[in-house]
């Protein structure tokens, strides 16, 4: 057996069911094009959830370097002012 769908998904995962639902027609779009690329369902949804939480979770700043930042904007504002210029 071989993973061709995704090489960053081990083989080795040790996979868990679960229930969720989705909108009809979005559900009928992803087997679509599981089915037209030749991939199973579970494959398309593993890397579509993966991608989303890459993109969602590594993109951003932690929340306390936002506050830090926040804290400092506040209080040194006029220094940042004058400095960038």
């Amino acid at each position: 057996m071989t993973n061709q769908d995704d090489e960053r998904i081990p083989m080795t995962v040790l996979r868990e069911k679960f229930s969720s639902q989705l909108d009809a027609q979005l559900l009928a779009s992803v087997r679509n094009y599981a089915q037209v690329n030749g991939r199973q369902l579970q494959s398309v949804l593993e890397e579509a959830l993966s991608e989303y939480l890459e993109r969602h979770l590594k993109d951003r700043p932690r929340a306390h370097v936002m506050e830090a930042l926040g804290i400092s904007m506040d209080e040194f504002d006029v220094l940042y002012q004058d400095l960038a210029k």
